[in-house]
């Protein structure tokens, strides 16, 4: 088994303004590092986690090309574009919401979304069993033409589509397990029924106003975008019953060419901007699950798009434990918190009420199930 492993110095490289952790505060709160909670402490922290294991010697470790114009005109319009490259080149600011950026921004984000083109080409390609690309900033929430949430381009989006410019592949999934909706991933595919959008999120996070169970997608694409908005502390064994009774099978019936996960790490336990208490167990049990499934469906091929996370304590150990789950390496890491965060799961009661919840997100979903999964 044979896994990548993207990364380039000069995501780390990209810096925002002053925050406190999703709002600008002006000069009232001394900055953090990098201005922003989508630092780049979390992502180096566990590229180094890797290295000082000797995880890294499992993986191919490797870079990529920036995203070509082209690739990126095949999601974002040319005046988005334009008006980016322009701030970029000026010194930097902010386009939309939640999104500022330095000098050479523009490069930085087409360099993350290059990342996560790179990683689904090798898999594609068979160059690669599965890859993992470490992007930064992130894209989930990036619209076509308005960039919010830290995500200035949708770097999973671009690499869909290019992917199926080349002739790759025809059928997509894509995964969000962020903590946060995958709102801009949605948005670019929302009537499409060659690309099935899953989002599994804190209800009512961020965006506040986008992650309903009613929107599944429109035209075309009816049946196609699935929302999971659980409730806050749902923890690990409501994370791997939510994967179980919806997520796994809408993507099994779908029956995708590859499996895509936007990955982040906030549903951790002690994220600042979550409050969802998964653990790194969790995360490797679910990225278990999925990797199980693309066996059985779509010969393996699996491609995780690192998206948010902003525990410097904690994500690289989150993330760990994903890339010793792909490459099946015996190297470990163990979790510093495992005495600790077990303690603080839901009890029964709560697992009564979720149960509850997820009977009736599959009832609703079942409304609009599509009458056949896999056109002819």
């Amino acid at each position: 088994m044979a896994t990548g492993f993207f990364w380039d110095e000069r995501c780390f490289w990209h810096a925002g303004g002053n925050y406190a952790g999703m709002l600008p505060v002006g000069g009232l709160v001394q900055p953090l590092d990098g201005g922003l909670p989508e630092s780049p402490e979390t992502k180096r922290r566990l590229k180094n986690l890797i290295e000082v294991t000797g995880l890294a010697r499992d993986l191919a470790m490797r870079g990529a090309e920036m995203a070509s114009r082209e690739d990126l005109l095949r999601v974002h319009p040319a005046h988005y574009l334009d008006r980016f490259k322009a701030l970029s080149d000026a010194g930097g600011g902010e386009l939309g919401r939640r999104t500022p950026f330095g000098p050479g921004g523009y490069e930085i984000a087409a360099l993350s979304a290059g990342l996560a083109k790179a990683a689904l080409f090798a898999v594609l390609q068979g160059d690669l069993d599965t890859a993992y690309a470490l992007s930064r900033p992130p894209g989930h929430h990036c619209l076509p033409d308005y960039p919010n949430g830290f995500c200035l381009l949708n770097n999973i989006g671009i690499a869909v589509e290019a992917a199926r410019a080349a002739g790759l592949a025809r059928r997509f999934a894509v995964l969000d397990w962020d903590v946060h909706h995958g709102n801009g991933t949605e948005a670019v595919f929302y009537d499409r029924a060659d690309v099935l959008t899953l989002s599994i999120h804190q209800d009512r996070n961020y965006p506040m106003d986008t992650g309903g169970v009613a929107d599944r997608g429109t035209g075309a694409g009816l049946g196609y975008n699935r929302n999971v908005p659980l409730p806050p502390g749902t923890g690990h064994k409501g994370y791997l019953a939510a994967m179980e009774r919806l997520v796994l099978p809408a993507i099994r019936d779908f029956a995708p060419d590859v499996l895509i996960i936007a990955c982040g790490y906030d549903a951790a336990a002690i994220d600042p901007l979550g409050r969802m208490l998964a653990t790194a167990d969790t995360f490797a049990m679910m990225t278990r699950q999925v990797m199980d499934l693309s066996r059985d469906i779509c010969g393996g091929r699996l491609v995780m798009v690192h998206e948010g996370g902003y525990s410097e304590t904690y994500v690289p150990f989150c993330g760990h434990a994903v890339l010793q789950e792909m490459s099946g390496s015996t190297v470990y890491a163990a979790d510093p918190f495992d005495q600790v965060f077990p303690l603080r799961q839901p009890d029964a009661r709560f697992d009564a009420y979720l149960d509850e919840v997820l009977s009736d997100l599959i009832a609703q979903q079942e409304k609009t199930r599509p009458a056949r999964a896999r056109p002819s």
